[in-house]
């Protein structure tokens, strides 16, 4: 299989007869499709304050999002209960029938009583009602207005906050909607996502469902992504296709969260058999839940873009059919210059089965036309999959390299300024695909190795079609249009015009399908899984490749000095590449530095038991950052606190502090045929975001359990000899407990003469503990559910 004969003809797809002309206006097209594509992802100018009054206004609801996210108001704190003041007088300004929903909830989708513990929150949700004039159902905006304890809100979730209080006021200032809305701001979804879990269950709006929109926000930027729907999802996207002005969203990323353990309010109304659409935007990760998560980080172009896609989509659904929305199937579905491309999905396996005999068909043309025998089709088709392995392999090592140089990253979800090294990402595989094919396109063929390419990606749609259907489209439709240029290739004049406006047009279809992809998978999945972003690069390369061929010369006929300079010339774009690799990672570190505006990450804990007076600290970093590394150094011991729910924790000796642990009353004890009855009260005795309550499995098992009057399923319990390796057995989480405590019934089984029972609580805020130094410029909190808590536990024994 060595070199062809200087009189061989060239074996390529395209062979213009003015080569250079022709590399450059493919590429222009090229780079001019992907321009086009990246001003689709981008988001909106924001609208002054002085908007028209039905119209959505960015100006407007920033002034909420600064009320709203003034400080940490994590549910049932002071703070929370000022913020929802503040939205029910807004509501009920504009006219809107407002109350709050008072309650006791369990976690979505969860009422067990695991070893892990059962959680309940008690929810103060703001619900709001536009009646319809002739309503087929209800639509139901949600967003959550709590926030976590380590940071304001300012994006998560103040915009979906201030999302629907401006969608209600330009709704309740217009023509009333067909089908009554409902606004729903919803408590405790970082604690447990219960607010929603008792909307969606009991509150009599919802007792018929309906179609729900929720609003997100992960991070502080970036378009705003449709991500998640409910299932048979054809209709609802359809009207997202007509009622969103930006309607970005593609059915892989359905595929994949389906696929993930994330959840968000959404789960607990796709729970309780509503139908509806899940939205956020979703980069700049790394403020996500931390302290930066200010108003002044939002990008009010993303918040623009999530009320105007708020408000049509909330004018569409009130304006449809309701009852018409289940559809008996998923839509394929994804974004393109313009709006939104969609088609059945039943029609994934039948394109997935045409686009492989369309790639079949094209490698027999190839080999009847005497551009590659057999051989060499099989090697192109063997030596593609080397790009495909090897470029996300190496955006690995890339990333762990940096890591390694940086290891606060480790903590964070995305770099705090990551477009270089995203940039790094996509120039590595561009140098990693330009270098194998410059390496194997003299011995393999051009054309062999363009048709390898397409069978990779003809089988990646075959194994997405069967994997994550939604998905399939990314490679089917690529390969189906690249198989379909190299027949128009094959069947027209080969140094004509035709061949080569036949694999540009491929490669622009490869272009609006897979560049969103790439762009988007980056903050989808941050920096740590850079690989995959670039197995998409890759895969856009592979179907592209006959317009990258027009880059290098002829693939026949040249020989000496000649073919020495024209091998020179080809090896021009891989240098590039690589060159450009190294430099943009290498601006990433020079540009992207802790500092006191984009602090490490650290995360920091304190645990006293009051039982002992013993306290430590402790962390869950598994590598302490160098302010960590005071008051941590080694594992630690974490048995008498299963509240925490993180046994892998590292810890350290702390003074202990003189703080009351929470009280367990007594308040009946009964015993009848070999069952013991307690009914307690958990009342913390300082201000807690949380208190726990965990029984000693070594002294009795739990058969039954109550917590605020609603029963929890028990699951097994461990038995004496699993007890004696972990304690812990039934368990109570509750979140934002009242201030006169938490009624818990327990019936047991007693093991031992006395039923032990540990009772833990946790407030927030390390400042003023014995020991503590306050963290310097340079060094931060990170996004954590556990980060500066301050947990006092005792074990009561009955």
């Amino acid at each position: 299989m060595g070199a062809p004969p200087a009189s061989a003809a060239d074996r390529a797809l395209a062979r213009p007869r003015r080569r250079p002309l022709a590399a450059l206006a493919a590429l222009l097209a090229l780079v001019a499709v992907g321009a086009v594509v990246l001003v689709t992802l981008a988001t909106p100018t924001p609208r002054p304050v002085d908007a028209p009054a039905d119209e959505f206004s960015a100006g407007r609801a920033y002034r909420t999002v600064q009320t709203v996210a003034q400080r940490p108001h994590p549910a049932g704190s002071a703070a929370n209960d000022q913020v929802r003041e503040h939205l029910v007088g807004v509501l009920s300004g504009l006219g809107l029938e407002t109350e709050v929903q008072d309650t006791v909830a369990p976690e979505a989708g969860q009422l067990s009583g695991a070893a892990g513990g059962a959680t309940f929150a008690r929810v103060r949700n703001v619900v709001a009602r536009l009646p319809g004039t002739a309503s087929t159902g209800r639509v139901f905006l949600v967003a959550h207005y709590d926030s976590v304890q380590t940071g304001p809100g300012g994006n998560d979730d103040a915009a979906g906050t201030s999302t629907v209080l401006e969608v209600a006021r330009a709704l309740a200032a217009g023509p009333r909607p067909r089908n009554d809305v409902v606004f729903v701001l919803t408590d405790a979804e970082e604690a447990c996502l219960c607010g929603a879990a008792a909307f969606a269950a009991s509150h009599p709006l919802a007792a018929d469902g309906g179609v729900v929109l929720n609003l997100e926000a992960r991070g502080s930027t970036g378009p705003v992504i449709m991500f998640e729907t409910s299932r048979n999802n054809a209709e609802l996207v359809a009207a997202f296709g007509r009622g969103a002005p930006h309607p970005v969203g593609t059915s892989f990323a359905v595929e994949i969260y389906r696929a993930l353990p994330n959840d968000t309010d959404f789960t607990a109304f796709l729970d309780n058999d509503f139908v509806g659409l899940n939205a956020a935007y979703i980069d700049g990760g790394a403020i996500y839940h931390t302290p930066l998560d200010t108003p002044a980080a939002m990008d009010r172009g993303s918040l623009q873009m999530h009320g105007d896609n708020a408000l049509g989509l909330a004018r569409e659904f009130g304006r449809a059919d309701l009852t018409a929305l289940r559809a008996g199937h998923d839509a394929t579905y994804f974004p393109v210059p313009g709006g939104l491309v969609r088609y059945p999905g039943w029609l994934t396996w039948p394109l997935a089965a045409l686009a492989v005999l369309g790639v079949l068909v094209l490698g027999w043309l190839v080999r009847s036309t005497g551009r590659a025998g057999a051989g060499r089709l099989a090697a192109g088709f063997g030596l593609a999959l080397v790009p495909i392995v090897a470029a996300p392999v190496a955006a690995q090592l890339l990333w762990a390299g940096i890591t390694a140089l940086r290891p606060g990253y480790a903590e964070l979800l995305d770099p705090y300024r990551p477009v270089w090294y995203r940039l790094a990402v996509v120039a590595l595989a561009a140098a990693i695909l330009l270098v194998w094919y410059a390496l194997t396109r003299r011995r393999v063929g051009p054309a062999a190795l363009a048709v390898g390419g397409l069978g990779w990606l003809a089988v990646l749609g075959v194994v997405l079609a069967a994997l994550v259907p939604g998905g399939a489209y990314l490679a089917t439709l690529p390969a189906l249009a690249g198989a379909l240029a190299g027949l128009v290739a094959l069947r027209t004049r080969i140094d004509g015009p035709w061949p080569v406006v036949a694999v540009t047009l491929a490669g622009a279809v490869a272009v609006v399908i897979l560049l969103p992809t790439v762009v988007l998978l980056f903050p989808a999945l941050g920096m740590a899984m850079g690989g995959v972003a670039a197995l998409f690069a890759v895969l856009l390369g592979l179907a592209a490749l006959p317009v990258l061929d027009l880059l290098h010369p002829a693939a026949g006929g040249q020989r000496g000095l000649v073919a020495a300079r024209a091998r020179r010339l080809g090896a021009l774009p891989t240098v590039a590449a690589a060159l450009a690799a190294t430099v943009f990672a290498g601006v990433g570190l020079a540009v992207d530095r802790f500092d006191a505006d984009h602090p490490v990450p650290t995360h920091l804990m304190y645990a006293l038991d009051a039982g002992t007076n013993e306290a430590q600290w402790l962390t869950r970093e598994a590598d302490p950052q160098p302010w960590t590394g005071g008051y941590v150094d080694g594992p630690a011991a974490v048995d008498g606190f299963p509240g925490l729910g993180d046994p892998d924790l590292r810890g350290g000796p702390a003074p202990a502090a003189n703080l009351p642990a929470p009280t367990v009353q007594v308040l009946a004890d009964t015993t009848a045929g070999g069952l013991r009855t307690l009914r307690l009260r958990l009342l913390p005795q300082r201000t807690v975001r949380l208190a726990t309550l965990h029984v000693d499995a070594t002294t009795a098992e739990v058969t039954r359990a109550e917590v605020a009057g609603r029963e929890v399923p028990v699951e097994r319990q461990p038995s004496v000899e699993e007890a004696k390796a972990d304690r812990w057995g039934f368990g109570i989480v509750f979140h934002a407990p009242p201030a006169d405590g938490v009624e818990i019934t327990l019936t047991v089984v007693p093991r031992a003469g006395q039923v032990a029972v540990r009772a833990m609580d946790a407030s927030d805020g390390l400042a003023g503990l014995p020991g503590f130094r306050e963290r310097p410029a340079g060094v931060g909190v990170v996004g954590s559910h556990t980060s500066e808590m301050l947990a006092v536990a005792r074990t009561y024994p009955f």
